[in-house]
């Protein structure tokens, strides 16, 4: 199929044609994608902004609001670790380095149910078959940021590891699942905490920027103006001739 445009002839293969406008479509979906997870990002960090501007939460205050809105919020408080509940969050890398967050269940100060805190990051052993030996405060203060939704993606087929003994290896947080597991009506929310232990704590409410997602936005555009491009120019068979 020949055709012509802006005095030049093009010689378009079907086939090609078709390839050339799924990938172009494709890439176009792509950059339309970004530019909306770029939006969501936004509104996220403004939403992040603006519970800290309002101030933390007291423990007392999670069980008289709804999820939507706890979710994200800071929190402190006073609490104490319900011994000897330890689960170990399988996959965590930081720096580099494969390892664990530290999940214990708390009574928190003020709230009746107990609450699920991740004090932070601990390196694996180098063996696999053994655990790392973890201490944890009898009390300490609440300091972090609540989440709602932190299910995770569930690796390996089997979510908690039941060894009889504690602490327990699990690849994902499932307030159901712990429960049971624990026997404890677990609050349905994980409050990362920020500091006041032994742990490193490296969790990001967001880990991309709207920027990066903007910038990505842009390549798969061009990219797929660039595939438009290869296609025409691969096509082009030279000016028209009139007669």
């Amino acid at each position: 199929m020949r055709i012509k445009l802006a005095q030049q002839v093009f010689a378009l293969n079907k086939l090609w044609l078709l390839l050339t406008l799924t990938a172009f479509a494709i890439l176009i979906n792509l950059s339309w994608w970004q530019l909306n997870r770029a939006d969501a990002k936004s509104a996220q960090l403004a939403r992040l902004a603006q519970l800290q501007q309002a101030g933390a939460l007291q423990p007392a205050q999670l069980a008289l609001l709804a999820a939507t809105d706890i979710d994200a919020a800071p929190l402190q408080g006073q609490a104490y670790w319900l011994a000897p509940y330890i689960w170990l969050l399988d996959n965590q890398i930081v720096q580099g380095q494969v390892g664990y967050d530290v999940i214990v269940p708390v009574q928190a100060d003020g709230l009746t149910q107990p609450l699920l805190v991740n004090l932070g990051w601990l390196a694996a052993p180098q063996r696999r078959d053994s655990l790392p030996e973890v201490r944890i405060p009898a009390q300490f203060a609440l300091d972090g940021l609540l989440r709602t939704k932190v299910d995770g993606l569930l690796l390996l087929g089997q979510n908690a590891e039941d060894s009889g003994q504690w602490p327990m290896r699990i690849q994902q947080v499932n307030y159901a699942q712990l429960s049971e597991q624990s026997a404890l009506s677990l609050f349905p929310a994980l409050l990362y905490q920020h500091s006041g232990t032994d742990f490193r704590p490296h969790y990001q409410p967001v880990v991309l920027s709207p920027e990066k997602h903007r910038g990505y936005a842009l390549q798969w555009f061009l990219l797929g103006i660039a595939v438009l491009g290869v296609a025409l120019a691969a096509s082009h068979q030279g000016k028209a001739k009139y007669e």
